[in-house]
């Protein structure tokens, strides 16, 4: 039997955790996030909202929880659970109410003390509520402040000024929280990425502000900037800021700033309650037209930089408010291909967006190392871009996003309340609805204005809303001063504002061969395709019996029929994983245990994620070009066999290698469609003097072909054919694809090794659906078992490079070798029986080496203290193997 989950009763009061109050600071234009709660439930602490926010009142018995966090997040910080909820099923024992009642259909209380210094004249304390789940009602001092009506929805911000209700000294915050149901609220579902939080995330996950400020409050800092193209020389910055009236008599307010270095001022006049957007341009302030600007460019197309915005308002010569914010200089647009596809430019320059579907965790737990370390793998994944299909972050995440240079394509959610009005029998919006989900579009359109990253919003997922909605987004998203693409949906559909969206959500979400993504057909690489992916991505043996309960890794391997909670939670068209596990028993032969499961997936998840992006290369200049592709998906909210490129525990696998390999700015590929063979630069400079070797070797590892080419240049943000290969004789059932790709000296650009089959896959396109292409026939790759058992040698050393350790480990096959040591998986171990150092970003991995061949990897990852790293090497047919990387003299500041 499955392990069941036991649930402590909540009513039992448990150890306290004391906190003080949070000191607001006395200076104008602070903000103060609210970092801890005392929280509830409604049905155990049955007092009004007037008497729990008193000072008086006694929360014993409450949880202490982080201030950001969700119900169940701050169920899980109090220890509530006494099982792993991210293993096996145990996340289903807590759908299931203790012995008090219903758990999470009650409202929630969220209580918080502060302090406020006392104020000069002229103070105004104001509360902000960045985004609630599903809506709450607020007291400050046993004053109702807003109801749920006025705080609803996952995104809407609202300010509410609460000077007459505190006073110098302690005060008391107190939220009762309802619950959400994505079906029925503007809030978060989860589709079939993993199981629905069992309190649907209620709470307030973006946090609750205290500010403080003068009689006028200055908010939604924003520069927009105009790009002289095609030459770069020249940018205009037009700078706003909103300035309100918070008193009732008029002041005049002196606006200063600077923008990029320069300085700005402006003194307005305001009515009592007036707002007014105060605007500076080269018309008023000439230094705000710029020559030689510095230019944000996506990586690998050039640097980011970012300028600084700091924007002051003066009253009688006080300060009364200050904001700051960062920006970037660049220009996006998009047109549609002949073929009407969406294609993206970024100052000018036509960009192919790689990227992957974002998914934070899925309590909405506040982890900004962890967001850190994942920005880290996108980069080391060599991708450019994510999509944000709902579960739209906070400024850190776009901040991050900024200085690394990832485009961000954000919008709403699909199949729930989001995309009920537009879908054929679904629940019709309330005017409620439609009043939160304006103030959603308005109040994320503030967040993301000032945002380099940010090239567009889609105000459709999986349809296009229905025309007076979709009017009302773009209208939200015009009357912020919007400047960047408005797409309609992630699906080809229009909308009368946005136009044809120029996206195709075809499939497949589940397997199909590698060759599947050179067709020209549903999922193969042309145009933009807005989410797709092979489906099932399995993790690596030390993650699988870290999830799946003994029985479940059993049924893994042996019963391709078996439901697996972790593929899909509901009865979906995931929750087997039958198609990849046929795949995998047709092609690489029976499958015998769950490492031999494992290894197999490996192999193939590594080869059908690098064919998926290499054909986006590989057309990103044709005639019907490939314009864009979105991995679905980049990572997962929870530990899961599907759809994802690093796993839950950031443990890289088959699928995260063979995305990296395609995804080499400098890179050279095998076509699987032509047999040609293809380089390809993504980065803008031209390169020069390249050489290439191309080999076909047989599975003795003989050469049947080879061929060496030298001088050859590569245009920069193009591609090249360097050649085809021709009809080779004499190949064995698998045969091996070597490329290697090196500067004029020699140094390693890319290298390239696929294992092939002489019986392909046949697909069966005319009874492909929304989420599959049949096969007929499966590729044999089943020699590949046959493989003696290949030589590796092993050189490590680790030198520390500040707080990071780097390992530098050489892997080689002696000439005496009997085989090829193929598909070879790296990983190091903190001490000899020490967990695996994670995250961590190699240079390479999962390689594959002939006798006579070497190659050096490098790893980086957190300093773990004075444990002697230790390297371990497996492979396909070599034995697992373990050497001490020993430290050598670094760099320790």
């Amino acid at each position: 039997m499955m392990t069941a989950m036991a649930v402590s009763s909540l009513s039992v009061a448990h150890a306290q955790t004391t906190y003080a109050p949070t000191q607001i600071t006395a200076d104008a234009g602070a903000t103060t996030a609210i970092d801890h709660w005392q929280m509830q439930d409604s049905a155990k602490a049955q007092q009004s909202g007037a008497d729990i926010s008193t000072t008086s009142f006694s929360t014993e018995g409450w949880y202490p929880v982080s201030g950001r966090a969700t119900v169940m997040a701050g169920l899980l910080e109090n220890g509530t659970y006494k099982n792993d909820v991210f293993y096996s099923d145990n996340l289903r024992a807590v759908q299931v109410p203790d012995a008090s009642g219903n758990l999470f259909v009650t409202p929630w209380w969220y209580r918080a003390s502060f302090t406020l210094p006392k104020d000069r004249t002229g103070m105004h304390t104001l509360l902000r509520t960045n985004g609630m789940i599903a809506s709450a009602d607020l007291w400050i001092n046993g004053h109702l402040v807003a109801d749920h009506a006025a705080v609803a929805g996952a995104y809407p911000v609202h300010t509410f000024d609460v000077t007459r209700w505190v006073h110098a000294g302690a005060n008391v915050l107190a939220m009762r929280v309802h619950p959400g149901d994505p079906r029925k609220s503007l809030s978060m579902g989860w589709v079939d990425w993993n199981p629905t939080p069992p309190d649907n995330n209620m709470g307030p996950w973006r946090g609750v502000d205290i500010m403080r400020t003068g009689p006028v409050e200055l908010s939604f800092p924003e520069v927009r900037s105009t790009l002289s193209l095609p030459d770069l020389a020249h940018a205009t910055l037009t700078v706003k800021v909103s300035a309100a009236n918070l008193d009732t008599m008029a002041h005049d307010a002196v606006i200063t700033g600077t923008a990029a270095g320069v300085r700005l001022q402006q003194t307005i006049h305001l009515a009592p309650g007036q707002t007014q957007v105060v605007v500076f341009s080269p018309t008023t302030t000439p230094g705000l037209a710029l020559d030689h600007p510095k230019i944000w460019w996506p990586v690998g197309m050039g640097d980011h930089p970012l300028y600084p915005l700091e924007m002051t308002a003066a009253v009688d010569g006080a300060t009364s408010d200050r904001t700051t914010a960062t920006f970037g200089i660049r220009s996006v647009s998009s047109s549609l291909t002949k073929q009407g596809y969406a294609q993206f430019f970024i100052n000018g320059k036509p960009v192919l967006i790689r990227g992957g579907g974002w998914a934070p965790d899925m309590f909405l737990r506040d982890n900004p190392a962890r967001m850190e370390a994942e920005f880290s793998y996108v980069l080391n994944l060599g991708l450019n871009a994510i999509r944000s299909e709902g579960k739209l972050e906070n400024q850190r995440f776009y901040e991050l996003a900024d200085r690394n240079g990832i485009m961000i394509l954000p919008g709403w959610e699909c199949c729930d309340k989001w995309e009920s009005a537009a879908k054929t029998g679904g629940a019709p919006w309330t005017a409620a609805d439609e009043k939160v989900a304006a103030a959603s579009m308005t109040s994320e359109a503030n967040l993301l204005g000032n945002h380099p990253s940010v090239i567009g919003f889609l105000i459709g997922s999986d349809n296009a809303p229905p025309p007076h909605i979709a009017k009302m987004y773009v209208d939200a998203l015009r009357a912020a001063d919007w400047s960047l693409p408005i797409v309609s949906a992630a699906i080809d559909q229009a909308t009368a504002e946005a136009g044809p969206s120029g996206m195709k959500m075809a499939g497949p979400y589940a397997w199909i061969p590698p060759a599947y993504w050179y067709a020209d057909k549903l999922g193969g690489a042309f145009g933009f395709d807005s989410e797709v992916s092979a489906g099932a991505d399995i993790p690596r043996m030390e993650d699988l019996v870290r999830m799946l309960s003994p029985r479940e890794q059993e049924a893994l391997w042996k019963y391709p029929e078996a439901r697996q909670y972790h593929a899909s939670a509901d009865w979906s068209d995931f929750a087997v994983l039958t198609p990849f596990d046929t795949a995998l028993a047709h092609r690489y032969g029976a499958l015998t245990s769950l490492a031999d499961y494992v290894a197999k997936a490996q192999l193939d998840n590594y080869d059908n994620v690098r064919a998926q992006f290499e054909a986006f290369n590989a057309r990103m200049d044709a005639a019907k070009p490939a314009t864009g592709v979105i991995y679905w998906m980049l990572n997962n909210a929870w530990p899961s066999l599907h759809w994802h490129l690093y796993d839950y525990f950031m443990n890289p696998a088959g699928a995260y290698f063979g995305a990296k390999k395609a995804n080499e700015l400098v890179h050279i590929q095998y076509s699987y469609d032509t047999k040609d063979i293809v380089l390809v630069n993504h980065a803008l400079g031209d390169v020069h003097g390249l050489q290439a070797t191309i080999r076909v070797r047989n599975l003795d590892g003989s050469v049947r072909y080879q061929k060496h080419l030298q001088g050859i240049d590569l245009s920069g943000n193009h591609t090249r054919l360097l050649t085809t290969l021709p009809t080779v004789a004499g190949l064995s059932p698998v045969y091996f694809i070597e490329l290697d790709l090196t500067a004029s000296d020699g140094k390693p650009i890319s290298r390239n090794v696929y294992w092939l089959p002489t019986r392909p896959d046949v697909l069966d396109w005319p009874h492909s659906n929304w989420y599959l292409t049949p096969v007929t026939q499966y590729a044999d790759l089943t020699s590949l078992k046959s493989l003696p058992a290949a030589t590796s040698e092993i050189r490590a050393t680790t030198q520390r490079e500040r707080n990071n350790d780097v390992t530098t480990v050489t892997l080689s096959v002696p000439a005496s070798s009997k085989a090829v040591a193929l598909f070879q998986h790296v990983s190091i171990k903190l001490g000899a029986r020490g967990e695996l150092a994670l995250p961590i970003r190699w240079n390479d991995n999962d390689v594959t080496l002939w006798p006579g061949e070497s190659i050096t990897l490098t790893a980086r990852y957190a300093s773990q203290g004075t444990a002697t790293p230790v390297v371990e090497v497996s492979g396909w047919n070599v034995p697992t193997q373990s050497v001490p990387a020993a430290a050598t003299q670094g760099t320790d500041h």
